[in-house]
């Protein structure tokens, strides 16, 4: 599923960063910990609130998202005069905007979420151009269409978007109901301007970047951040990494290793930032290699499995970027309820690309520069 993997992996074949000299607890552990936390969490998504409701063009906007299961971020938009609302994922690892419409009568997931109906919307202009979206794991059909998009505080007029007509069975059940894509346009599947870009175009940021920040509390506290950062959602500074292709928020790995010692991305190697991805994905044989590293063994589900009682004792597994060590711990790339391996292959067939999807970038507050075309990371709290 995309969600699990990169949208168009398929078209892939085409922080203050913590250097710890012993291991501490981060602040969001101690906060856990002293039942702090969601207190913690809920200032901020209070201070977000009242940020939310300012109107005026070029400021900073707040957009909390939802966080199911630890899979997928996503939030409410609304399209349409008077609005119709939607929830969608907000995905860096792709570039177009699409929801289900009226004309979807044929796909069971277009009946488990609200559909678009172009005749209810007095600013919709409508277009004969088709579309077609293609997505790791599944696809979809529709027409293209414009009209007025809401994110957070931001009103993007004439805002191109897929009116879904099918969708694939893998969208039946998800929360979310479209995707609002966050990548660089030259990935968008119907050569559209995705919504981002229309935002700056249009004047409503104040900077040509936005930021994330992904919480592990399904009840709030995960933010998307349109035109700025807020020095809230992480302690000391950002550590800027330079695009290294514009498609995808594609950056420059040397190396992976635990211990001390390389365990995979030996040589150096291509990773993307994707908030779209659920996991950490890459190559099968790096995978392989941070498994046996781990003592993962595969089970009669598929699923790389530990000993439970070893997640205390596993060490951190580093990801070298830009000569700098960011550290993910055994708590983040094992599944704490499953004991299982949060490290999925990606398909053979891909370029040996890496995916730091949301299992990485939960411990880093994220950043997303199109102006410089450079990714932030600072450690998030």
């Amino acid at each position: 599923m995309k969600w699990l993997l990169l949208l168009g992996l398929v078209a892939l074949s085409e922080c203050l960063v913590r250097i710890p000299l012993m291991k501490r607890k981060s602040l969001r552990d101690r906060l856990r910990e002293e039942g702090k936390l969601r207190d913690y969490l809920k200032t901020y998504k209070e201070k977000a609130a009242s940020l939310y409701s300012q109107t005026e063009d070029a400021v900073v906007s707040y957009k909390p998202m939802f966080n199911h299961l630890d899979l997928s971020y996503f939030g409410l938009i609304t399209i349409g005069t008077p609005p119709q609302k939607f929830y969608v994922q907000f995905d860096t690892g792709s570039s177009n905007l699409w929801v289900p419409s009226v004309f979807c009568n044929t796909s069971a997931a277009c009946f488990n979420h609200n559909k678009f109906n172009p005749a209810s919307s007095s600013t919709f202009k409508s277009s004969t151009t088709s579309s077609a979206l293609y997505y790791g794991s599944g696809s979809l059909t529709g027409v293209l269409g414009y009209d007025t998009v809401q994110v957070g505080s931001v009103v993007v007029t004439d805002q191109v978007f897929t009116l879904a007509y099918t969708e694939a069975e893998v969208f039946e059940n998800q929360p979310f109901g479209g995707m609002l894509g966050l990548a660089y346009p030259n990935v968008s599947g119907d050569g559209t301007t995705p919504v981002f870009d229309n935002m700056w175009k249009q004047s409503l940021i104040p900077d040509d970047l936005f930021s994330v920040y992904l919480s592990s509390d399904g009840d709030g506290g995960s933010m998307l951040i349109l035109g700025g950062t807020d020095p809230s959602f992480y302690y000391g500074n950002i550590y800027w990494v330079p695009v290294s292709k514009e498609k995808y928020w594609q950056i420059a790995m040397e190396s992976i290793t635990m211990n001390g010692n390389i365990i995979a991305c030996d040589g150096g190697c291509q990773a993307v930032v994707d908030t779209g991805t659920s996991l950490i994905a890459g190559p099968p044989s790096g995978v392989l290699n941070i498994h046996n590293a781990i003592g993962a063994t595969l089970d009669w589900n598929g699923e790389y499995r530990v000993p439970c009682y070893s997640i205390d004792y596993l060490p951190d597994i580093y990801f070298i970027i830009n000569g700098k060590p960011f550290n993910v711990p055994a708590s983040a790339y094992i599944n704490q309820d499953s004991c299982t391996s949060n490290f999925q292959e990606t398909p053979s067939n891909v370029d040996q690309v890496w995916i730091l999807g949301d299992v990485f970038i939960r411990g880093y507050y994220t950043v997303y520069d199109r102006a410089n075309n450079n990714v932030g990371f600072a450690t998030s709290v």
